[in-house]
């Protein structure tokens, strides 16, 4: 139902696109790589600056290392960045978990380093989509929210977490902490191009498999020899016979290396996969289905395999709880003059964490997403004063009891 009284608390005359633009350069304009720490913690003090007058409790968590397979088949660990919180309202029985990433893709060497407004609406740069824009839209809608009549209704938590572009692995552990304490989560990943909301994603599962052999001279004793390269190459030719895109899952193999002297027997094979399913049951095959190819040729004289990691991010399905939010959200947007509909995805975010651990999250909330993860990367500044509307809206609707929460998963 229309109400006049929320739409008189989206006024954005404050929150200019220069305004917009300048906020967001000074975000993007630093490197802030899931393993660039140094850039990540000048990022983190721009933001301790900016979501100052939120007046939230404020903390920071450190994250264990991720740990890795490295081509020569040892476990190593990477440091990982801290992970951001900031607090409002813990006491509220009504809390809503809002969250987005700093990290990009974009390595410290990577020449896409910096932002440039391409006209008055449109700001190119690395991570202004995803998801430095998708953290101004969430900064912009709680500064607009807490000035309503309605907020002392709601309590809100933050998360800023630096390491969802290589799937979340040290802040996995808080996504299922907040998820135990929080009734909604919204997540601030970029839209599609069209505007559409994600209604459901993949699963996604990333492997990495070192593959070791026996030397020899490839001309005077191949028979002593045990090719680790080959090995390797009946692996993933095994493993990508369960690809079914129409199905649902596809298989990736993105990486491989090995040997070295054409002349000598390889001993050495390391590879990268990456896996996506559209439910559980496609998990467990190919769960199934890597156990018995490795084992197969772990039975292999002088064939020895070993394979490191799982699925980080589990299939995040459609179901009632999901569905009735999308149209409260749409049904916001209808009120501000946003045609909303969603579709569902093959990319992966936090929502798929929080989903799997119960909580009813739609994760999509950030401005369009152009050129995401390529030198072309821009945002319309418009988006992101709109998609903070929506998300002010859909807050004051939640604290003023015109929106019904679903209830939790057990």
């Amino acid at each position: 139902m229309h109400n006049p009284d929320f739409i008189a608390f989206l006024d954005t005359r404050e929150h200019t696109r220069d305004r917009l633009a300048s906020i967001l350069s000074r975000w993007a304009d630093i490197n802030s790589f899931s393993y660039n720490l140094e850039g990540i913690q000048r990022v983190q003090t721009l933001f301790q600056e900016d979501f100052s007058d939120l007046r939230s409790q404020e903390d920071s968590c450190e994250l264990p290392p991720q740990k890795v397979l490295s081509p020569e088949g040892h476990v190593i660990e990477r440091p990982l960045g801290k992970a951001l919180m900031f607090l409002k309202r813990p006491e509220q029985k009504l809390r809503v978990f809002l969250c987005c990433h700093l990290d990009t893709v974009f390595a410290p060497d990577h020449p896409f380093q910096s932002c440039s407004r391409i006209d008055e609406n449109t700001l190119r740069g690395p991570g202004v989509a995803d998801a430095k824009g998708g953290l101004l839209v969430m900064l912009t809608a709680l500064q607009m929210f807490e000035k309503s009549p309605w907020a002392d209704n709601l309590g809100w938590e933050i998360l800023i977490n630096p390491d969802e572009e290589i799937g979340s692995p040290g802040s996995a552990y808080l996504l299922r902490q907040v998820a135990e304490r929080n009734d909604v989560g919204l997540i601030f990943e970029p839209c599609s191009t069209e505007g559409k909301l994600v209604s459901h994603r993949k699963g996604s599962g990333n492997f990495s498999t070192f593959v070791k052999g026996r030397a020899a001279h490839a001309g005077r004793d191949p028979h002593l020899g045990r090719n680790a390269i080959l090995a390797a190459a009946r692996m993933i030719v095994d493993l990508h016979a369960i690809q079914n895109p129409q199905r649902g899952i596809t298989v990736n193999t993105g990486y491989i290396e090995g040997g070295g002297p054409a002349n000598v027997v390889p001993d050495r094979a390391f590879f990268k996969t990456n896996v996506r399913v559209a439910d559980s049951q496609e998990q467990h095959d190919f769960e199934s289905l890597l156990t018995e190819t490795q084992s197969k040729l772990n039975e292999t004289d002088g064939i020895s395999v070993d394979t490191f990691g799982g699925f980080g991010r589990p299939p995040k399905l459609l179901d009632s709880r999901t569905l009735y939010l999308l149209r409260q959200i749409a049904e916001c947007g209808r009120e501000i003059g946003l045609h909303l509909e969603w579709i569902g995805s093959g990319g992966t975010c936090d929502g798929n964490n929080l989903a799997a651990a119960g909580l009813v999250t739609v994760d999509s909330l950030g401005p369009r997403g152009f050129g995401i993860h390529t030198q072309d990367e821009y945002v319309h500044l418009d988006d992101i004063i709109e998609r903070a509307q929506l998300t002010c809206l859909l807050l004051m609707k939640m604290a003023a009891g015109n929106v019904e929460i679903p209830p939790r998963n057990s």
